[in-house]
């Protein structure tokens, strides 16, 4: 067996990359029925402070998810250990593209990449889909924390098109629903499973998984 290592990455800051790592996670594991593993690379470790919320609320054995913590290049090696037991591994790395994140891009079969809809946003996404790039890694694009009714949605939508950049056409809203949800532990599939932001993950992962096998 050797599962699917999705890393996600961002190099700027407050793209939303620890929630939807966490909801990718919970989603694939029901979705597939493989086991599934979590891989926290960044030092912040709040994928990690989400999982002791999870195993506090579910307890330490149905969590639903194996966990685990790497820095470096031992990112590499352990999501390549992990992908041996695993259906999916999904990393978590650093805001910045640095030495803690380029293992986890290099051991990864996709990056994905989420992006809010605004230029600076689609900016600073260019320096990590360069580095998926060296790396031969496709990466994906996925619209996150997307305010409701914004023309300028469309417009990014349109830009990110004519970048050349991979993009899914799923997109996650600005929701609270998705706060209130990762600080207990859960994902919004979980905990508001009629909800609107429920929709929009299961949408995703259909796309998702569509597009990765």
């Amino acid at each position: 067996m050797s599962g699917r290592i999705l890393t996600v990455a961002q190099q700027k800051g407050g793209s939303g990359k620890t929630t939807l790592a966490a909801h990718l996670a919970v989603a694939l594991a029901k979705q597939s029925g493989e086991p599934v593993a979590i891989l926290d690379v960044d030092p912040q470790g709040s994928l990690g402070t989400w999982f002791e919320a999870r195993e506090e609320n579910l307890g330490e054995d149905n969590t639903g998810l194996e966990f685990r913590t790497a820095s470096g290049w031992g990112a590499r090696r352990e999501a390549r250990s992990l992908a041996k037991s695993h259906g999916y591994v999904v990393i978590d790395t650093p805001p910045k593209i640095d030495s803690d994140a380029k293992p986890a891009i290099d051991a990864a079969d996709f990056v994905i990449v989420p992006i809010q809809p605004t230029p600076v946003d689609l900016w600073a996404t260019a320096q990590t889909v360069e580095m998926a790039t060296r790396e031969d890694t496709p990466a994906l694009l996925v619209l996150n924390r997307v305010p409701p009714r914004a023309s300028l949605t469309g417009e990014m939508a349109d830009a990110i098109a004519a970048s050349g950049y991979d993009a899914l056409n799923a997109r996650l809203g600005n929701r609270t629903v998705f706060a209130a949800a990762m600080g207990r532990g859960y994902a919004v599939t979980e905990d508001a499973p009629s909800s609107k932001a429920a929709q929009e993950v299961a949408l995703l992962i259909e796309e998702l998984v569509g597009r990765i096998g």
